[in-house]
């Protein structure tokens, strides 16, 4: 008996430590999500507007790789009662208030300090674009859309690849979270793992790489023609 009270803090702990160090996302499934069910299909169009901000597209992954993490609010841990794995369940555990950014937790929550503040602490705060997707994304209602449009003649660095980054591998690729092992938050750690074929490699989920997004969907072709050009071009910081 005595043993087994021992033992049991112990793994407690681990399972804690599991927690704090894994950096694994649910899959956002826009039309229901998890294994869930429920949800719209996301509404698609291609005339995209460059003054919306569409879920699938933006929202999404970002938030994938930001909030959606194991023992955050993906489905097993829902943090806080708040699951953040899908549209349905962004909507109806997130605090999202269609239309009015400032009653809206979701967005509330980004300029908090503290341990109040999302992502918390030590992983990096939402930086002042991000939360202006979000603010952006709720005052247009928090719209389930889609736009598959993409230009692969845009492919500087700030236009093309550092979005990409930001959006779907900054959140578990940072100094806070350094997901195996790699830096992806800054032009030179880009361009380290560009020089050494990981990121390509990861993005274009070949043979002997962990692909990535991890637990989303494949980059779209274009988005790694994109990639693939501004390699190709020297990587410039432009």
């Amino acid at each position: 008996m005595q043993l087994v009270k021992l033992i049991r803090p112990l793994l407690v702990l681990s399972s804690l430590f599991v927690l704090a160090i894994t950096c694994r996302h649910e899959i956002l499934d826009p039309a229901g999500g998890s294994g869930n069910g429920g949800g719209v299909t996301p509404t698609e169009v291609t005339n995209c507007s460059a003054d919306t901000v569409y879920f699938v597209n933006t929202v999404q992954p970002l938030l994938n790789s930001t909030c959606a993490m194991s023992g955050c609010h993906d489905a097993a841990t829902h943090k806080d009662g708040i699951e953040l794995t899908s549209y349905a369940k962004i909507m109806s555990t997130g605090g999202v208030n269609p239309g009015n950014p400032g009653s809206s937790k979701l967005y509330k929550v980004l300029s908090k300090s503290g341990s109040d503040r999302m992502p918390p602490p030590p992983y990096a705060g939402y930086t002042q674009a991000q939360k202006d997707i979000i603010y952006k994304w709720i005052a247009q209602g928090a719209k389930n859309n889609s736009c598959n449009a993409c230009d692969t003649t845009l492919y500087t660095y700030s236009g093309a690849i550092a979005p990409m980054m930001n959006t779907y591998c900054k959140g578990c690729h940072q100094p806070a979270s350094l997901g195996g092992g790699i830096d992806l938050s800054t032009y030179a750690a880009v361009k380290v793992q560009a020089l050494n074929g990981k990121l390509m490699g990861s993005i274009t989920q070949a043979s002997g790489f962990s692909a990535m997004p991890k637990g989303g969907s494949k980059f779209s072709d274009c988005k790694i023609t994109q990639l693939q050009k501004w390699i190709a071009a020297g990587m410039p910081n432009n």
